[in-house]
This record gives C-alpha cells, sequence and structure tokens, in this order.
C-alpha cells in the first residue's frame, strides 16, 4: 500500500507537472508504511519518498524554500512513521506473548477433548466472548474414571477473564471428585460445597453433569442449566429436561431444592449435545434465537466433530460472525456396543432400556 501510493503520487505530478499539488501527498508513504512494516522498511519508504520529491520539485520548477519545506515534512514524518513501527512492533510481541499464555491456560483449564473417550465419539468447540480471549465463563469437562465416563457442561455467571477463576475452581472439583465418587450425585455435591465456601453472594454457576456408569445407561443432573439434547439413533431429537427444577450451583443455600438423577437408556447410534445459553440466545440482527434443535437436526451425523463443525458455522452466521457472549458445544456419540474399562465394572452385563427412577440429593449440614 505504501508503495501504491507513493506510485500514484509521482504519476499525477509527472502527468499533471503542477509541482507543490502534488508533492505534500507523498507523506502519506511512510505514514501507512509504519501500520504494515518494521522500522528499516519505513526509512526505505521515506528515502524513496525524498528522492522522487526532490526529482519532482526540480523538474516543475518548485521554489527552492519550498522544496526544502516539503522535503524537511517527509523527513519528520519518516522518523515519526519510524518510532511509531518501532512502538507498534513492541505492542504486537507483548499481545503474542499474552496470546501465548492465555492458549496455555486455555489448555490447563479446558483440555482438549480426544476424539474417542471409552465408548464414545466426542467433539466440543468453544468461543469466548472477550475480544482476545482464549477462556471466559463457559467451562466443560469430559474424562474416563473408575466410574464410567463421566462429563461436564457449565456457564459462570458473567463472561469474559473476570469469570475464569470460577470456572478453574469448577473444573478442579469436578475432576477430582469425578474420580473419587462412586455416585453423581455425591459430585455434584462436592462442587456444591466448593462453591458455597469460595463464591460470593451473587456469584453461581448453571451446570448439567452426566455419567455412563454401566452399558446402556447415562445418567444427568441438571443444576439450572439448559436441558440437553438427545439424538436417538433413529434421528428423533428431545430435550433432556430435569424432573424438577433445580437451583444453580452455589445457590442451594437459598432455595433448600436438590437437584435430582435421571437415568435413561443410551444406546449405541445415540448421541448427547450438552451446550450453554452463549448458543440458544445468539440472536440475528431482526433479534430472533438461533433455533439450535432445528440446527442439530439439519447437520447431525455419525461425526460429533463434522457435526459441531456444522452448527457453529451456521451459528456464527445467525449472529453476522461474532459471538456476544461465551459458547460452548459438547457432543458424544455412542459406538458400537464394546467391553472398556471405561464403560464401568457392569460394561458386560445386560441392563434394561426402561429409565431409572429419579434419585434426589441429599442436603448435607
Amino acid at each position: 500500500m505504501p508503495a501504491l501510493v507513493v506510485f500514484v503520487v509521482v504519476l499525477a505530478g509527472l502527468a499533471e507537472g503542477a509541482g507543490m499539488i502534488w508533492l505534500p501527498l507523498l507523506v502519506a508513504g511512510p505514514a501507512l508504511a509504519a501500520t504494515t512494516n518494521g522500522p528499516r522498511g519505513v526509512f526505505w519508504v521515506g528515502f524513496l519518498t525524498a528522492v522522487l520529491g526532490a526529482v519532482l520539485g526540480f523538474r516543475d520548477g518548485v521554489p527552492g524554500r519550498e522544496l526544502t519545506a516539503v522535503l524537511t515534512a517527509l523527513v519528520t514524518v519518516t522518523l515519526a512513521s519510524g518510532l511509531a513501527s518501532v512502538l507498534r512492533g513492541r505492542r504486537e510481541r507483548v499481545l503474542a506473548a499474552v496470546r501465548s499464555v492465555a492458549e496455555t491456560a486455555q489448555h490447563a483449564l479446558l483440555k482438549p477433548v480426544p476424539a474417542t473417550v471409552g465408548p464414545f465419539q466426542a467433539a466440543v468447540r468453544y468461543s469466548a466472548a472477550a475480544a482476545e480471549a482464549r477462556i471466559g465463563g463457559d467451562l466443560y469437562a469430559l474424562i474416563p474414571t473408575p466410574h464410567g465416563v463421566r462429563l461436564i457442561v457449565g456457564d459462570v455467571r458473567g463472561k469474559g477473564l473476570p469469570a475464569v477463576g470460577t470456572a478453574a475452581l469448577v473444573l478442579g472439583v469436578f475432576r477430582e471428585a469425578a474420580h473419587d465418587e462412586p455416585d453423581l450425585l455425591a459430585v455434584v455435591e462436592r462442587i456444591e460445597r466448593s462453591l458455597a465456601r469460595n463464591l460470593g453472594h451473587d456469584d453461581f454457576v448453571t451446570a448439567v453433569v452426566a455419567g455412563y456408569p454401566r452399558a446402556g445407561h447415562l445418567e444427568v443432573v441438571n443444576c439450572g442449566h439448559a436441558p440437553p439434547l438427545l439424538v436417538r439413533a433413529s434421528g428423533s431429537i428431545s430435550a433432556v429436561e430435569p424432573p424438577h427444577p433445580a437451583p444453580p450451583l452455589g445457590l442451594r443455600a437459598l432455595t433448600g431444592h436438590t437437584p435430582a438423577l435421571r437415568t435413561l437408556p443410551f444406546a449405541d447410534g445415540d448421541q448427547l449435545l450438552l451446550y450453554t445459553d452463549g448458543v440458544t440466545e445468539a440472536r440475528d440482527g431482526a433479534r430472533a434465537f438461533y433455533p439450535l434443535a432445528d440446527g442439530l437436526a439439519r447437520h447431525v451425523s455419525h461425526e460429533p466433530g463434522r457435526t459441531l463443525d456444522a452448527l457453529h458455522d451456521e451459528l456464527l452466521t445467525h449472529v453476522g460472525g461474532r459471538l456476544h457472549d461465551d459458547a460452548a458445544l459438547l457432543l458424544i456419540r455412542k459406538q458400537a456396543a464394546r467391553i472398556t474399562e471405561a464403560d464401568g465394572p457392569e460394561a458386560s452385563g445386560p441392563g434394561p432400556t426402561a429409565p431409572v427412577p429419579v434419585r434426589e440429593a441429599k442436603c448435607r449440614s
């Protein structure tokens, strides 16, 4: 761009022969160079414009004092642009370092989900609302444990970097409790107690915690979160609603209500989509919400990664290219039956296909 601007000004000066009318425009060359080039590039562009300005000035008979003033301005702008280029380079290096730290923090906090976990194919897509952030207030985890594969998707009150600390706390407790506690409700209870000790009165976390303790059974505990979408192998889609409303994590002491565990059959080819409200509350230009269930019906496939790619692209198109809230999508698909450690100790045994009665968490003093 700087070279193009200088070239256009020189051509105009040669064609018009107007002398001082075009010469001052040469300062645009080094000024633009500061936005794209390093100091060396800026000085070369400034040197080129000064030489060309002198040639055009002598050619058109520009008075010496006026030509000197123009060349002095070119030198001054070149020096200032060189300094601006140095400062821009420093800021870019600092930003690159911050991004590197953010990416490291993301991998430590939101660990990548492998394509296969136990009996499941899995995929995740995550977008932070903060412009330069890689992590935000949404959280997810999918881990194999001695009690089967367990997963969580949650949404911290607020968004962006201020919510990262709470997300880290929830994920840390979940990863420990998921390995230690055989009962999924006990995992939720551990998270609740930790948040009650560490969060403020106005802070909370909505979350869905799920587990696959044995072949053919999926357990779901919903704590004030949007209901997951269950996709049967036949193609039907339904929302997994909780047996009764439960408060978000961190607010149980204010309501006295406890979450309930719902068990449902989960056969080969079935899929479960967990998501945060950054997806369902995304609006287009007409203020219409994104229809996630309809989008899932259009794009569901046997490959969770491909399904989420299509959903994420459609979501960005719906909002015009940029989300205004953190958004997370986690999709698992049950593969063909096989005996794995992640299936749990009862993986090889037959199980009922009807839902197991709902169990409620016990309040602890």
